[in-house]
């Protein structure tokens, strides 16, 4: 994969230890394990310029294992979706929300969370500033979940509840080219 000069790259965390658990802000460990993938992935992001990650362990993790000799910045607004008092639920205690369009669920807070939209909010402003660097200095990757990736879809879309739509798959590769007041999508949930 040849990146562009003025690229972000973003990828998600590689597979976390969840033990069935929904994880946004709850911290867990990425499981590192497939040292082919981390190798191919790794290969495809040469010439990536910087990288930035979401504070949170699983993303540090993956960001180390796939630029081990890169200084690596973290910016908090990358942080996954607050989930509230769902945060760290099993999957199966979770509520039961029944059909949801995606404009309901984007604005949906768990109690005591933030909905995928307060999430966006927080974040696009953040992959903003990456993307000028992108343009400005060449490709960056951000390392961050798959709900930070979603936001930065639907923010190329103009359409924030519209990248629900979108499956993102852990140590995928999703990329976007900065222009001067736009940002394109090449690629989504690229697997190596």
């Amino acid at each position: 994969m040849h990146l562009s000069a003025s690229e972000l790259v973003l990828i998600r965390h590689a597979p976390a230890r969840t033990d069935g658990r929904l994880c946004g802000r709850h911290d867990v460990p990425a499981l590192l394990v497939d040292a082919q993938a981390l190798a191919r992935c790794r290969g495809a992001l040469a010439g990536v310029r910087s990288v930035v990650t979401s504070p949170a362990l699983r993303c540090r993790q993956t960001a180390k294992a796939l630029f081990p000799r890169q200084e690596l910045a973290q910016d908090a607004r990358l942080w996954e979706q607050d989930f509230g008092l769902e945060d760290g639920m099993l999957l199966a205690d979770l509520p039961d929300l029944g059909v949801l369009s995606r404009e309901a669920l984007a604005t949906r807070r768990p109690p005591q969370g933030e909905s995928f939209a307060d999430m966006a909010a927080r974040a696009v402003p953040a992959l903003n500033v990456w993307a000028d660097k992108a343009e400005a200095q060449g490709p960056v990757a951000i390392v961050a979940h798959a709900g930070t990736i979603r936001a930065a879809l639907g923010s190329a879309l103009g359409d924030i509840p519209a990248a629900l739509a979108f499956e993102i798959a852990p140590l995928s590769i999703t990329r976007l080219r900065c222009l001067p007041g736009t940002i394109s999508i090449i690629g989504v949930n690229l697997v190596v």
